[in-house]
């Protein structure tokens, strides 16, 4: 992050990130060990990706390097020769789908049901200032007419958020899931996306699905103790041939 802010305070031709990976990869490999490294990915895709548990990046990396457009180098301090991964404003066209599956683990889903609030206004406001107060992120959100779910990654407070919210609904919470998220700027080109992703994991009870307003990401929860069985199903379904222009 800091070399992010200082690289593009003075207008750098480029920001190189050094760590101890190839780059980024087409998921975590210590999930999947055959996992692919990706030579292009645009700043946006890059961005999702880091929100949602890519360790390689900070999520606020990007941030300074996208308002002066500067291109972002990811490299391996260990091995300096290898190309690493560039990301960069627009990414060139790849027949992939997606560029990655990245995950979080240690998610907790919050089930918020109330059928007083059943129309009323205010409900899904009231609900967030209580996360709010006790600073808790949200990362995930479903609702329905009268019921809310969502996930938490810090769930040190989450007893005095639930105390707080029975005032105004019934609240069930469980904890041991994880977020699994496919990324690729493609997904708004191709109908059918999320039937091919939940026919690879059909076998697996999912919880939430969310596709992201930026129409780069779709996000599902599963048990955490399915999370490399899922990533194995979703890598083996989508990432069997890669677009050598994009992926190694």
């Amino acid at each position: 992050f800091t070399a992010s802010i200082v690289g593009s305070a003075l207008g750098a031709q480029r920001i190189e990130i050094w760590t101890d990976v190839h780059g980024m990869l087409t998921a975590d490999p210590t999930l999947y060990q055959r996992a692919r490294r990706v030579k292009v990915i645009s700043f946006q895709e890059a961005s999702e990706l880091a929100y949602f548990g890519a360790k390689v990046l900070h999520p606020s990396t990007l941030l300074p390097a996208i308002q002066k457009r500067i291109p972002v180098a990811i490299l391996n301090s260990r091995n300096p020769k290898a190309p690493g991964t560039l990301i960069i404003e627009k990414a060139p066209a790849t027949k992939n789908i997606f560029k990655s599956i990245a995950c979080k683990k240690n998610i907790t889903i919050v089930d918020i049901c109330s059928t007083r609030m059943l129309m009323a206004y205010g409900f899904l406001r009231a609900i967030f200032e209580v996360f709010e107060r006790y600073e808790t992120p949200v990362d995930m959100v479903s609702t329905s007419e009268v019921s809310v779910s969502l996930t938490v990654d810090n769930a040190r407070r989450l007893p005095e958020i639930v105390e707080e919210l029975r005032r105004i609904a019934s609240v069930s919470y469980q904890g041991g899931m994880a977020i699994v998220c496919l990324v690729g700027d493609n997904i708004k080109f191709t109908p059918g996306i999320a039937g091919k992703v939940f026919k690879a994991v059909e076998k697996v009870n999912v919880r939430m699905i969310s596709q992201g307003a930026s129409l780069l990401n779709i996000s599902f929860v599963v048990d955490e103790r399915r999370l490399k069985e899922v990533v194995s199903r979703l890598h083996r379904t989508f990432f069997r041939e890669v677009d050598p222009k994009v992926f190694e």
